[in-house]
């Protein structure tokens, strides 16, 4: 039985330990808080995955080593490094193939679907910091010092999403309460929206025999829908009324960001909400084998999670 260890437990990390479990994998998911699902299978592991010494001890004898670890937004510049540089040095020390998750700020504002193989020229000091994650990694799997591939998705949504989402808490409670969704951007624009089981099952893929090595790719996605439109859709599952989206009007956003850490790191991102922004995912669905959910099943999944969490909480 293989070993997988599993370097964050948020709402990505949590989802692989899941999926590995549930083939029977032996996990160890480590984060500083020792969270994650209590599920027989997963070993949780309260560690500091900047520790690199303690998360070497921890990853030896893996088959894998996700990164899935998710600094602060405000506090990428100074938590990145470490974290990247102790994930890279342990796959370098175990022999563990070491699959990152990573995601679309790479690549420069798009004007066509983005494709893995895209130049990576981001916009924003926050693309600037991964593309440099996994240039240092794939320098080192060109060097023969360890295998790695990188997994890119879109913006995430379903069950386990919360605020760090954007049809998360902000979105989905307030529809079924026939609220009116105030979206930071352009509610009209086509986007691309991944679901988070398919992001664990790409990472999964990914890691299995040799053929993802050496190279990014994309998260299976289905075809883009603007906010609108997804809540839309939402709402017609729910069988509920659409208040609608609205934009929040640039102004507001900026006046919010003076008191919110979160939401002033989102102004560098704007770009990707003000013009289409839609990901290719053909080549990585072709090689993988993963294919995406069908948005209206990926909807009604998360609707279900989100009407039992909210009779849990009332």
């Amino acid at each position: 039985m293989a070993k997988h260890v599993i370097a964050g437990a948020g709402q990505v990390g949590s989802q692989v330990a899941r999926l590995l479990a549930g083939q029977g994998r032996e996990v160890v998911l480590v984060s500083r808080s020792g969270s994650g699902p209590d599920l027989p299978g997963i070993r949780r592991v309260a560690a500091d995955v900047s520790d690199r010494e303690r998360l070497t001890a921890l990853t030896g004898g893996a088959a894998v080593l996700y990164n899935c670890v998710n600094p602060r937004y405000h506090e990428w510049a100074r938590d990145w490094p470490p974290l990247a540089a102790s994930l890279l040095e342990t796959a370098e020390t175990t022999g563990a193939g070491y699959v990152i998750l990573g995601n679309l700020y790479v690549y420069a504002a798009p004007d066509k679907p983005m494709r893995e193989d895209d130049p990576l020229d981001p916009p924003s000091a926050k693309g600037a910091i991964r593309v440099k994650v996994w240039q240092d990694a794939l320098a080192a799997h060109e060097a023969g010092r360890v295998r790695v591939t990188e997994v890119r998705g879109s913006d995430y949504f379903g069950p386990g999403c919360l605020d760090q989402s954007h049809l998360g808490e902000r979105f989905v409670p307030r529809l079924l309460a026939g609220r009116t969704v105030r979206f930071a951007g352009d509610p009209a624009q086509p986007h691309s929206w991944t679901y988070v089981p398919d992001v664990a099952r790409t990472l999964v893929a990914a890691g299995e025999g040799d053929r993802a090595w050496g190279r990014a790719w994309h998260v299976p996605t289905t075809g883009p829908m603007t906010v609108r439109e997804v809540a839309a859709r939402l709402c017609a599952l729910a069988g509920v009324p659409d208040p609608g989206v609205k934009a929040m009007p640039h102004v507001m956003l900026r006046a919010a960001a003076l008191f919110s850490p979160m939401l002033g790191e989102l102004e560098e991102l704007r770009y990707q909400f003000v013009r289409p922004f839609v990901l290719d995912s053909e080549e990585s669905q072709a090689v993988l084998g993963v294919a995406p959910t069908p948005m209206d099943e990926a909807l009604a999944a998360t609707l279900a999670w989100w009407r039992d969490r909210l009779a849990a909480a009332a």
